[in-house]
């Protein structure tokens, strides 16, 4: 083989992600490097096979956290080469690192020189054309369809047989028909794919009826006067929960009594908004319905009733907003920022309602309320305090950024030829067991 392949993260966890190509000849490509969530854990730079100045390339899949949240050590420790990824990317990249890095003890001008140092060594890449590396090892970027910007990454790589190996990192796949995305790419086939198992043991509810039964859950939640909590990451999510309650507010007739009428929907997230923003600029590269929609002068994700919740005093405000409302806050795991003094506040008002769209990981405050909410005295602990779940738990899978069982397989099956084989990746052992069965019953070679 003209090269080497290590995971610098455990392969069995969703969170973090992060590959090591190196390719004989002396060439060493990075594939991502991520923070890792609750419960999760990554080696330290020290203890792995190359050191961060020797890395030539760093590929980033997209510019969720868990993918791209050590860049910043990676620099510090000594790492000097061009970081690659799509141009959506590239704009992400700066304020999602801003907003992480806030939450370290960089001091302002650590953090300002970083940001320099980023912007200097990144550069954005066109999808579905072919780029060359050194070493005559050349790439192309595929939309990945998880985040505006996300992408699988193919690596076609010189053999001394004449024969080139080819290796594809999925990175993290998106399903079709989400909101301002396109569709994920169909693969070119290759040798070895590195493939994301998230929800490898199991399929999203249908999602072409999910804006009626989102519709469904907030008119019910809303019938009290309470409020809705909803966790939401602030890349992605954020913006594709506004998209949809916009669709379903502009449907709403003003004479039918609904509780949606009117409703006040905050976004208390400063990130979110940011994100929102640039987003908004980026209209080049959504879906053709959300382009269509702008064009008829019906911004898909802005509204009348769309209010944002900047700085700390107004979330102080927000925390106090009377029902009923609709408050989206991050994080979506619910493992930190605005969402947990929203959850402290209300949990325990059995007018309330939270809806989680979203996978919630092991150790986060998240999967606990999903877990003990519908127990009789259930609780979670916030900031160290019980704190008891009367508020009514609701979980729409059907908005997950990841693909399902069905659409990976699907996705695989579309590469036209079988790989070479397969290795799974960035999901628990259950997960990636169900889709290794599935795919070894269709011929597959699983590792």
């Amino acid at each position: 083989m003209p090269y080497t392949l290590s995971h610098l993260s455990p392969v069995d966890s969703v969170t973090p992600s992060c590959h090591l190509l190196q390719v004989k000849g002396g060439l060493t490509i990075m594939i991502d490097c991520g923070l890792p969530m609750a419960g999760d854990s990554i080696a330290p730079f020290t203890d792995r096979p190359v050191a961060p100045a020797d890395i030539d390339y760093l590929f980033l899949t997209h510019a969720h956290i868990d993918h791209i949240g050590r860049v910043p050590d990676l620099i510090d420790a000594g790492f000097e080469g061009e970081i690659l990824c799509s141009h959506p990317t590239k704009a992400l990249l700066i304020p999602m690192l801003h907003d992480a890095m806030g939450f370290s003890k960089r001091s302002k001008d650590e953090v300002k020189r970083l940001e320099a140092a980023i912007d200097e060594l990144s550069w954005g890449f066109e999808y579905q054309q072919s780029f060359r590396l050194n070493k005559g090892v050349r790439f192309k970027l595929g939309r990945a369809g998880h985040i505006l910007g996300s992408s699988f990454v193919h690596f076609t790589i010189p053999n001394g047989d004449g024969k080139p190996s080819k290796v594809l990192f999925s990175g993290d796949l998106g399903c079709k028909g989400s909101p301002i995305l396109c569709d994920p790419d169909t693969p070119d086939p290759c040798d070895l794919l590195v493939m994301e198992s998230t929800y490898g043991n199991r399929n999203h509810e249908d999602r072409t009826e999910r804006v009626e039964r989102l519709e469904k859950v907030l008119r019910k939640a809303l019938s009290d006067g309470g409020k809705v909590f909803i966790p939401a990451f602030s890349l992605g999510r954020t913006q594709e929960l506004i998209y949809e309650i916009d669709r379903i507010l502009s449907n709403i007739n003003p004479g039918d009594g609904s509780p949606l009428n009117g409703i006040p929907v905050f976004v208390d997230s400063p990130l979110g908004l940011e994100i929102t923003n640039i987003y908004a600029s980026l209209s080049e590269f959504w879906d053709r319905e959300s382009q269509a929609l702008l064009k008829e002068g019906d911004h898909p994700i802005d509204f009348k009733t769309l209010f944002s919740v900047r700085s700390y005093r107004d979330h102080q405000k927000a925390l106090t907003v009377p029902g009923p409302a609709i408050i989206i806050a991050g994080s979506g795991m619910c493992s930190g920022g605005r969402i947990i003094d929203h959850l402290e506040e209300g949990l325990g008002d059995e007018k309330n309602d939270v809806l989680f769209v979203g996978y919630q990981a092991r150790g986060t405050l998240g999967r606990d309320i999903l877990t003990y909410g519908p127990r009789k005295n259930g609780y979670a602990r916030i900031n160290g305090e019980k704190v008891f779940i009367n508020a009514e738990v609701h979980k729409l899978a059907g908005y997950s950024a990841h693909a399902d069982q069905k659409e990976l397989v699907e996705w695989v099956e579309g590469m036209g030829e079988k790989p070479g084989k397969i290795r799974l990746v960035h999901g628990e052992s259950d997960a990636q067991e169900g889709l290794k069965r599935v795919l070894e019953d269709r011929g597959y070679r699983v590792e």
